[in-house]
């Protein structure tokens, strides 16, 4: 099946307020998709496979900027950091440490995002608001140096229910407004609220999302 990546893009771009970022997701997605998506001036791709992302860093334009998403293990860490502009899955102190001391080896400052659980679903990982307060309360990440922490990321409950997802992504806009005033008030780059996908980037933009995550609705449905 033939994908036109180049009309989907522009299709979802012209349904996004200039403010909104786009992460075009593009793993399991072949090189072709994404070149495609670059030739139209996408510069911003989300991977989530350690060696998939290395494959596609090796062989794609260098000005790329990368996402990492989903599950990062602390391990894997040392692998991407020579490149990667920002991890949107930081999931406990421990990760932002390694991310920090793995950026520091080469010199660089990675950008991150906080995940947090909101959704009910137990397959989705990330912090609850109360995990994610009691880090920042015991203050060790402001030691950090080669980590810039950005925002927030969430996932809502997969559903079709519209006035549940708008909750959820309301309910991560008031932590974020909560912890930005306590912690990062005198912070400008702390300022990104992550949430929206394929299914629900529409609602997300109306409930305060600053960046989208959307793949199957440019590239089409994953090649595993």
């Amino acid at each position: 099946m033939e994908v036109d990546v180049a009309k989907n893009l522009k299709t979802v771009l012209q349904a996004l307020p200039k403010q909104v970022q786009l992460v075009a997701i593009s793993k399991y997605h072949p090189v072709e998709y994404i070149e495609a998506a670059y030739a139209e001036g996408q510069r911003v791709f989300g991977e989530s496979h350690e060696q998939e992302l290395k494959q596609k860093v090796a062989t794609l334009p260098k000005d790329i900027k990368w996402h990492f998403i989903g599950h990062l293990q602390t391990n894997k860490v040392k692998y991407i950091a020579p490149y990667i502009s920002m991890i949107e899955s930081v999931d406990s102190l421990k990760l932002l440490k390694e991310i920090d001391k793995q950026a520091t080896k080469h010199d660089r400052t990675i950008q991150v995002l906080l995940e947090l659980h909101v959704a009910e679903e137990e397959t989705k990982s990330g912090l609850s608001f109360d995990a994610c307060r009691a880090l920042l309360d015991e203050g060790e990440w402001r030691q950090l140096n080669h980590v810039q922490i950005c925002g927030i990321m969430m996932m809502a409950t997969n559903t079709d229910d519209a006035v549940k997802i708008a909750q959820e992504f309301d309910a991560a806009w008031h932590f974020f407004d909560e912890i930005k005033q306590q912690y990062f008030a005198n912070d400008d780059a702390f300022c990104q609220r992550s949430w929206g996908m394929s299914h629900d980037y529409q609602i997300a933009v109306q409930h305060g999302s600053t960046m989208v995550r959307v793949g199957t609705n440019i590239f089409g449905p994953r090649v595993y």
